[in-house]
């Protein structure tokens, strides 16, 4: 409970301190933000972690695709066929085959 009603003064206190800068220090703000977004330099740097995130998730994908085909058994050709020619059920899954009894 005691941590509650902390929570609680400090979302009171929280409010009435920004309910006291009002809307001149919220558009001060946001004119920063602005500018800083705005920067030449900031943007190349955006621009550069963007290519790694893409680069990463490349190589991520790539990893899990491997994994997943090493793991999971319907991935894997059974008669050198590839992968997609199994889904013929459109389930994902290989189809079953019948057994063959003699007679």
């Amino acid at each position: 409970m005691r941590y509650r009603l902390m929570f609680g003064v400090g979302l009171a206190v929280g409010y009435i301190l920004g309910s006291r800068a009002g809307r001149e220090r919220y558009e001060q703000l946001k004119r920063m933000a602005r500018r800083v977004s705005d920067n030449p330099a900031v943007q190349e740097a955006a621009g550069l972690v963007g290519a790694q995130v893409s680069r990463a998730t490349d190589v991520a994908r790539t990893k899990v695709s491997d994994v997943a085909r090493d793991k999971l058994p319907f991935l894997q050709p059974r008669d050198g066929r590839g992968p997609e020619e199994h889904d013929e059920t459109g389930t994902g899954w290989p189809r079953e085959e019948k057994a063959v009894t003699p007679h």
